[in-house]
């Protein structure tokens, strides 16, 4: 399974587990303050998961599916940063 670009599975699996570890710290701060961002991050991280769970062959559309929702991941982590602040 080849993807087009630099975008490997292995970077998709390690981004999301980055993702998942900073959501849990992240969470604990401030979800009870930011619930809407809490759920929005959860919907991202569930569709990065499918993403992945999806057949690689969809001429790099997925692959770059998933570099725009690991994006917004990392864009929604700052907002509840910004925000907690």
């Amino acid at each position: 399974m080849e993807f087009k670009g630099t975008f490997s599975r292995r970077s998709a699996a390690k981004s999301i587990l980055t993702a998942g570890a900073a959501g849990l710290a992240v969470a604990s701060l401030g979800e009870a303050q930011q619930p809407h961002m809490q759920k929005a991050l959860t919907a991202l991280q569930n569709a990065a998961t499918q993403l992945n769970a999806a057949e690689p062959d969809k001429a790099g559309h997925r692959a770059k599916a998933l570099q725009l929702v690991n994006e917004a991941i990392s864009q929604v982590h700052e907002g509840i940063a910004a925000g907690a602040k």
